[in-house]
């Protein structure tokens, strides 16, 4: 192309009158046609990506548009003056098909498949056994059933790829029919469910994790975008699957942020993984804050540490103690998820964990007791 033309293109390109010269050296002009090109190849790969996102969804998967807007029922409070508010059913760490071998770790955890199906089960059954059975006026608008990734434990370490019980497809089909179910029933003790989706680090098809495209490569995106077409007819069923790592969505004008936690790192034997999690809650507020998406509470998983608290919630895990806990002289945890109630006027009240391994036997009847000195 020649100079002429050139500076007539870069004109239009830069917005200026059609009737005003560029007055540029020839140095200047090879620069601003290296910006064009990087430009230009910068929204190509734009669309590229926005048209992946949306072919998957719309012509792979049949599903509308992605929206962040809540279901009505988690904003309004009409009505529900005595409704202890909203629950949320916190499921994320189940590493759905891994083996853990009771041998390993002095017999205190075994984790098969028909002990995840087991778990699984009790969870829900036992969730809605507390909101139902041992609540006061037990009246709630719908339940929020958040998945916080590391569904399936994948094959990203070779003791995985070999211990694994089942491959990562036949794992992914598996565990898509026992979420089927558990939303099933949550949906017809409930009412209405909203399920916030993010993608951990455990379930990728990569080597490392990615910060592009995090969720495409992720085995947790694609269960939870076949949950969503599964449930696509029934409208008491609501996903927010966002494409970037956390989620952000409201119950009551309480801002929640869910997150897996794999960003956060570090940890000593004194204060555990508390500091990595309580540094990591901090930048994440600072980021957040400066963008006009702050949050009240941050919900994680990946840390296979129930921790309840205002500001922060991090889960269990559905696996329970493993070789690597065992190993690294982890603190003993058992396999339970978390589980709180949301208040119109009062935030987080109820915090409550679900155990989902066989009850422990008690020792005595006394409902309290203590040793005379």
């Amino acid at each position: 192309m020649d100079e002429r033309n050139l500076k007539r293109r870069l004109k239009v390109l830069l917005g200026e009158d059609q009737e005003q010269e560029v007055d540029a050296s020839p140095m200047e002009l090879d620069e601003l046609r290296s910006q064009v090109r990087s430009l230009t190849a910068e929204l190509r790969t734009a669309r590229k990506d926005e048209l992946t996102q949306r072919k998957v969804r719309r012509e792979i998967f049949n599903l509308s548009e992605q929206s962040s807007e809540p279901p009505q029922w988690l904003v309004r409070t009409g009505g529900l003056s005595k409704s202890p508010g909203v629950p949320t059913l916190f499921a994320s760490d189940w590493h759905w098909a891994e083996h853990v071998t009771p041998s390993e770790i002095g017999g205190v955890n075994e984790y098969t498949l028909p002990i995840a199906h087991k778990r699984a089960r009790q969870m829900v059954e036992r969730a809605i056994d507390l909101l139902t059975n041992h609540m006061v006026n037990p009246d709630y608008p719908g339940i929020v059933f958040a998945l916080g990734g590391d569904m399936v434990t994948g094959d990203i370490h070779e003791e995985l790829s070999v211990t694994n019980e089942l491959e990562i497809m036949p794992t992914v089909m598996d565990l898509s029919g026992v979420l089927i179910w558990c939303i099933q029933e949550l949906a017809d003790a409930f009412g209405r469910v909203f399920v916030p989706c993010v993608t951990g680090n455990h379930g990728r098809n990569t080597k490392k994790i990615r910060n592009k495209g995090r969720n495409h490569t992720s085995f947790d995106w694609l269960i939870y975008v076949m949950l969503e077409r599964h449930f696509q007819s029934d409208d008491r069923i609501k996903f927010y699957i966002p494409d970037g790592p956390d989620a952000l969505y409201q119950v009551y004008g309480h801002r929640y942020l869910l997150t897996h936690g794999d960003q956060f790192r570090g940890g000593d034997g004194m204060i555990g993984a508390l500091g990595p999690i309580l540094r990591g809650d901090h930048k994440k507020r600072s980021r957040n804050n400066q963008i006009d998406m702050g949050f009240d509470t941050m919900l994680l998983g990946h840390w296979h540490q129930l921790i309840q608290l205002q500001r922060v919630i991090v889960n269990g895990s559905l696996k329970g103690y493993d070789e690597y806990a065992y190993s690294n002289n982890f603190g003993f945890e058992p396999p339970q998820q978390a589980l709180w109630i949301t208040h119109p006027q009062h935030g987080i009240t109820f915090s409550m964990p679900v155990h989902v391994d066989e009850p422990r036997k008690v020792k005595g009847t006394d409902w309290v007791s203590w040793k005379a000195a």
